[in-house]
């Protein structure tokens, strides 16, 4: 692994535990980047007018086969999990008094977006109480469920969660929700290249993931995978030369939110270079050592904390990132205090009233980084007031 650790282009002069925010680009896939914008800009018109959605179209198969979807034109690229939210949440056919059921640990904006439309349409967002410490997959569905309504037409869950880094059990989920003609809406930002992804198999309606985060591709790629069935529901957010196109394709999906205006979807064309570089790399077994990393070290941070684990210890729950509950009186002051004095990128995130602390962990990690955060956190307990125990 060490000499992977030069791929990157991250400053070396700081702890960079926060993968989960936004992935780091290895240099070849920068340089690749770098390759498609002087492409554009070497001929924009043709690039973005013509050229532009064949290389789309061939990213789109490279990323179709690397997440198991059967076909390519089922995926369009967007530039954030949230985008694909919304284009969902947006035009979602609700009525007043439906539902969607959510757990309430989902990502805040994705929680924001589902309440304002749902407000809009008079409907309830559902936030459905889960239990932590999570004991098992079975009691955690279960109380999941719980809060179905007969007026629930569909769900919304994290594949991994985002400020509690737990890995949900979604195919079982999804099967049930589908065995009650629910429809199936899983935001799986954390999920590609964390978690064996195979999109064909999950029975999931729609499936919004990142390719910035764990896949290492540029900033502002993701993706949103929806089944034939419901990519009716789909409307575009920008509506442009996609909508009664001059020269549709055989896609009304792909034309409504491929062609939304001039943006530079350079990016897009890097995935697959990131494929490349993680099957050149044996990133499987790249991401093993890295969970047995995340797993084997967090106890001292219980410890230190004086806290307890939220889900049992395994890599049933737990990825490549794991959140630690911290008592903390100020987490965005801790926060900047540890990147500012310490030079340790990590963030401190609220749920509720709770407030974790989530370390990620990547090829470039070693326990230099997680010794450094000990000691940090350490000598804080030691001179501030910052974090109780």
């Amino acid at each position: 692994m060490n000499n992977l650790k030069e791929q990157f282009l991250l400053n070396k002069d700081i702890h960079f535990l926060n993968f989960g925010s936004f992935g780091a680009t290895p240099k070849p896939i920068f340089e690749n980047y770098q390759q498609w914008q002087r492409l554009l800009e070497a001929e924009p018109v043709q690039f973005m007018a013509f050229d532009g959605y064949e290389y789309l179209a061939t990213s789109r198969a490279a990323l179709a086969n690397y997440l198991h979807c059967p076909d390519k034109d089922d995926l369009v690229y967007i530039t954030s999990p949230t985008f694909g939210v919304n284009v969902i949440a947006k035009s979602f056919p609700l009525e007043e008094g439906d539902e969607i059921l959510a757990t309430n640990i989902e990502y805040g904006a994705c929680d924001k977006t589902w309440e304002y439309y749902c407000e809009k349409k008079k409907a309830t967002y559902r936030r459905q109480p889960i239990t932590l410490p999570i004991t098992d997959k079975e009691t955690f569905i279960a109380e999941f469920f719980e809060g179905l309504r007969p007026n629930t037409k569909a769900i919304f869950i994290s594949h991994i969660t985002s400020a509690t880094a737990l890995i949900f059990p979604v195919k079982e989920i999804c099967a049930i929700a589908k065995s009650k003609g629910l429809i199936t809406i899983v935001d799986g930002a954390h999920a590609p290249a964390q978690v064996e992804l195979n999109i064909g198999e999950l029975m999931a309606d729609f499936y919004i993931g990142a390719c910035h985060k764990w896949m290492m591709a540029p900033k502002g790629c993701s993706f949103l995978y929806a089944h034939k069935s419901v990519q009716y529901i789909c409307e575009p957010l920008v509506v442009s030369w996609g909508y009664k196109a001059a020269k549709p394709s055989h896609s009304p999906f792909l034309d409504y939110h491929q062609m939304i205006g001039t943006r530079d979807f350079s990016a897009f064309l890097a995935v697959p270079t990131c494929i490349l570089f993680m099957q050149e790399n044996n990133w499987n077994a790249v991401s093993k050592k890295c969970r047995e990393m995340v797993l084997t070290h967090a106890q001292p941070f219980y410890d230190l904390l004086g806290t307890k684990p939220i889900s049992p210890l395994t890599s049933e729950w737990i990825g490549q990132m794991i959140s630690i509950p911290i008592k903390t009186t100020n987490p965005e002051v801790l926060q900047r205090k540890l990147f500012v004095d310490y030079k340790i990128e990590i963030p401190l995130m609220r749920q509720g009233d709770d407030v974790y602390m989530r370390y990620s962990i990547n090829v470039f990690n070693s326990m230099e980084n997680l010794e450094a955060l000990y000691k940090a956190l350490e000598e804080i307990m030691k001179t501030s007031s910052l974090i109780i125990k």
